[in-house]
């Protein structure tokens, strides 16, 4: 029996991983969830799960939650709450399923407390890629990807020798707007972005994959995950979603992990690692797919992608620029404050304003995070 604790388990792979829990009882036990403005589902999972503490971030979210169960489940509030849900002592694994940079701190607090991390959350990484990964070694804890291009990568490297590893080939559906150029962008609605063509994801993921900002927050990611450089790591279009990911050793030999466009493999690879499971998914069926098509990717229409590759070259604080720009364009985007194109151009804006420092603690993260949220506040 594997006790776990999940940030987010009202989102996508929140809700996934309950469902994995639900069709495994025998294996994983639920110790603590949150979430933050949708309580009725919160209440439900309470209901289900019984887990012993559920944190919310809104206090007055929280406050009406503890006023409608009536089990033992201990509501806890706030940031406080939230790293106090991911510390319970029976908890063996966390999994981050939330998004943005409200993941960096909880992570940090799990690793200390020497908790396994099922890493769901890209902007932990890109943000505080090199203090996670110290951390994570100073206390011998293990970052075990979600994403499914990270678990591809990780699947494909197992019973690999160190330093064999040549370059990560990292795979992008291509969003909705595949082949399309700028001026079709200039006339896009909310609805076509969010409509993507193979997976079905939270809404702040599914812009930055139309953007490709998606597959340059990953890079970044695997660059910390996989301890490679940004050279070493290649991005390509991949329409079918059918190879997640792939590795070129350096015999050149190619090794790629592929399925069907479904999050439940990856989800459960992590929680049950190093072991594999049955399931009820459906068997890949290559010859009903026919044919796998590759492309590069059209970086004069998608700056968003370069702009990460831009940001880990120049290093130190500019990834956590990137990151929370982009983190607060999407959000106005979500709130039709901008429109599609004005994303990719606030993160130009605070790159350039933005005066790079070295990053040694949570708190520069946090001053830097807070430095870009005020220049594009303000400007």
């Amino acid at each position: 029996m594997k006790n776990i604790s999940i940030i987010g388990s009202t989102g996508s792979i929140g809700t996934q991983t309950l469902n994995i829990a639900r069709l495994n009882p025998d294996k994983l036990k639920v110790l603590s969830i949150s979430g933050n403005s949708n309580i009725d589902l919160l209440e439900k999972q309470i209901n289900e799960f019984k887990p012993k503490i559920c944190a919310v971030m809104d206090a007055e979210n929280a406050s009406r939650l503890r006023a409608r169960i009536s089990s033992n489940t201990k509501i806890v509030q706030g940031m406080e709450g939230l790293m106090e849900s991911v510390c319970l002592q029976e908890v063996d694994m966390v999994v981050t399923a939330i998004s943005g940079m409200i993941g960096l701190r909880p992570t940090l607090e799990a690793i200390r407390h020497k908790k396994t991390i099922a890493l769901a959350n890209k902007e932990t990484l890109v943000a505080g890629g090199n203090l996670v990964i110290r951390m994570a070694k100073k206390y011998g804890v293990s970052i075990l990807p979600v994403d499914s291009e990270h678990s591809a990568i990780f699947q494909s490297i197992q019973g690999s020798k160190e330093n064999t590893v040549k370059k990560i080939i990292l795979t992008a559906s291509g969003g909705p707007f595949r082949g399309k150029k700028r001026e079709y962008l200039q006339n896009v609605s909310l609805k076509d972005v969010l409509k993507h063509p193979n997976w079905s994801m939270g809404k702040k993921i599914t812009v930055d994959s139309a953007t490709l900002m998606n597959k340059g927050l990953e890079a970044i990611e695997a660059k910390w995950l996989f301890d490679v450089s940004m050279d070493q790591i290649e991005v390509v279009v991949h329409p079918q979603s059918i190879i997640h990911s792939a590795v070129e050793f350096v015999d050149h030999s190619v090794i790629a992990q592929m399925g069907n466009p479904d999050m439940t493999l990856p989800i459960q690879y992590a929680l049950f690692y190093p072991d594999r499971i049955a399931n009820d998914n459906p068997s890949l069926d290559l010859t009903a797919i026919g044919s796998l098509t590759f492309e590069k990717p059209d970086l004069e229409t998608f700056p968003c992608l370069s702009l990460a590759f831009r940001a880990m070259s120049i290093g130190k604080s500019m990834p956590i620029v990137l990151n929370k720009a982009n983190e607060i364009a999407v959000d106005l985007y979500l709130k039709n404050r901008i429109h599609f194109l004005e994303i990719p151009e606030m993160i130009i804006g605070a790159m350039t304003k933005h005066s790079v420092i070295d990053v040694e603690s949570v708190e520069d993260i946090l001053s830097v995070s807070d430095w870009t949220e005020d220049h594009i506040r303000n400007n």
